[in-house]
């Protein structure tokens, strides 16, 4: 007969995975949601003032530049750990998705 603490461990494990490859992944997959989510805030700030005429030619390029890199670097890392766009974006119920539709 197994004691009450053993069934309660026993459905935590269920509950939780803990392979440890798969809480890598997650952990990453959330640091590039916020990462991703920083990313696409940049670009709207970007575009608002470029829209305004607040930069200068140099400025513009260079933000541009900027942000291709930044993107870049996201492809990758999205790459190195299978994810896309979509595994990113996090469903908040009945406010949405977290992330803009690119």
């Amino acid at each position: 007969m197994s004691a009450p603490g053993d069934n309660a461990a026993k459905l935590l494990t269920q509950r939780l995975d803990t392979d440890p490859d798969s809480v890598e992944r997650d952990l990453f997959k959330l640091v590039l949601t916020v990462i991703e989510l920083v990313r696409q805030l940049m670009e709207a700030q970007a575009l608002r003032r470029v829209d305004e005429g607040d930069l200068s030619d140099e400025q513009v390029e260079a933000l541009g530049l900027g942000l291709c890199r930044l993107e870049e670097a996201m492809e990758e890392l999205k790459a190195r750990y299978d994810l896309t766009t979509a595994d990113l974006n996090i469903d908040l119920g009945p406010l949405g998705t977290l992330l803009s539709e690119a």
